[in-house]
């Protein structure tokens, strides 16, 4: 940081200026078009659900077009704005943003503003991923079914405007931050993406029981019983209540065992209600595809656990962790998809579930197993241990530099 500290005493020693987005230029809403306008080539466009899942804090070419007749009535970005999300699901979605490069102009949808100004806009983009700039949004968002924060209210945020010359400095620094935290974190991604394949193999190998004179092979219904949950929708939801477990929350909250929920429901629906016990196995009963129908976790909290009717409670007289590492293997799921009923959503019922063969050996081989695999599982997916923490570190360390790097003391007056 020595350049930029130097470069700061010298041309701003009395501080930096702090500006609002409506003083430094202007911001302009993108107009409405849906995925299913876009074509193969024509004109490029930006929607906004990509600036999650394909841009970075800059770029030169779009991913999608639009046909020119259907893009002549829309709005663009220029070349050197800095096109913003307006609008999600969540409060921490809004203001993703990304430094639009490229040579020509770029559609962008009515979830997106484009913010023209003297600013470079790779200095811009970067601010725009700090805490400082986030905790200003979050005071002007609107919490609706989609929560958004509108023209006026982003230009009242305030951006730090240090002279240009600065502003390069920082970006040229955070572009090289960026990409050796980039090749780092790829290193070891690339190796927790090896562990973890070691891991499925020697789980599948050690589950793999086939031919042992210990083990018995049965259907699931012979070993215990399935009952499908009640409907719970997410109006129901509540920050404390009764603990429940949503069947999206199975992929994308849980492993293979839990001993607290992410959601609750009120607790005057009880009676509506069905619940799991200790030691159950919790199964999402529907997925968008065959891959995910069957995922499962098994509930090891105290008392009961209200369920989905999209999930299934499978309640049986084995090791329960046995069982859920049991629904992970290549061969469960190799057996399972036989069953599997492919409509728009992809669906597996209790009748079926009940058909899926499972090896039952003696209750100390199923701890010993579940012993060996859970330590297997800390290494590979636990974030307080192993490969996993340390990208998380990475990507700390990295957030904690960059948010510094774009602190300035500010100045109410500017000398040059």
């Amino acid at each position: 940081m020595s350049r930029v500290d130097d470069l700061i005493n010298q041309l701003c020693p009395n501080g930096v200026p702090h500006k609002t987005f409506g003083e430094l230029g202007t911001i302009t809403r993108g107009k409405r078009f849906v995925k299913s306008d876009m074509v193969e080539s024509g004109t490029p466009c930006i929607h906004y659900g990509e600036l999650y899942t394909k841009y970075g804090t800059w770029a030169v070419e779009a991913f999608s077009f639009l046909a020119p007749h259907q893009a002549s009535r829309l709005r663009l970005a220029n070349p050197k704005d800095v096109i913003i999300v307006s609008a999600g699901e969540t409060v921490e979605d809004i203001g993703k943003s990304v430094a639009w490069l490229g040579s020509e102009d770029v559609v962008i949808h009515d979830a997106l503003y484009a913010f023209r100004s003297p600013l470079d806009p790779k200095y811009v983009a970067y601010f725009s991923q700090t805490n400082n700039f986030h905790n200003q949004i979050r005071r002007y968002i609107s919490s609706a079914k989609v929560s958004s924060i509108s023209t006026q209210n982003l230009a009242k945020v305030l951006i730090p405007t240090p002279p240009t010359e600065i502003q390069q400095e920082i970006v040229k620094v955070l572009d090289s931050f960026s990409k050796l935290e980039s090749e780092l974190e790829s290193e070891l991604e690339s190796e927790l993406e090896a562990r973890r394949r070691q891991y499925q193999h020697y789980r599948d190998a050690l589950l793999g029981l086939e031919g042992r004179k210990d083990v018995r092979w049965t259907t699931m219904a012979e070993v215990g019983e399935f009952f499908r949950g009640r409907s719970i929708t997410k109006n129901d939801l509540n920050a404390e209540g009764l603990a429940c477990i949503h069947y999206g929350d199975i992929y994308t909250q849980y492993g293979t065992a839990t001993t607290a929920t992410v959601s609750h429901v009120r607790s005057d629906m009880a009676s509506t209600l069905r619940f799991a016990k200790h030691g159950d196995l919790v199964i999402a009963g529907v997925g968008e595809t065959v891959e995910d129908v069957g995922k499962a976790v098994a509930w090891l909290g105290d008392g009961e656990v209200a369920i989905h009717d999209d999930c299934f409670a499978f309640r049986h007289s084995l090791n329960p962790k046995f069982v859920s590492y049991y629904f992970q293997t290549a061969a469960f799921h190799a057996e399972k998809n036989k069953y599997v009923a492919r409509a728009k959503v992809k669906r597996l019922s209790a009748e079926n579930l009940g058909k899926l063969a499972i090896p039952v050996p003696p209750p100390d081989e199923q701890e010993r197993i579940v012993a060996i695999l859970d330590k297997f599982d800390a290494l590979v997916n636990d974030l307080s241990s192993g490969l996993p923490a340390e990208i998380a570190a990475r990507r700390k360390q990295y957030e904690q530099y960059r948010d510094r790097l774009l602190t300035f003391r500010e100045a109410h007056e500017y000398f040059a």
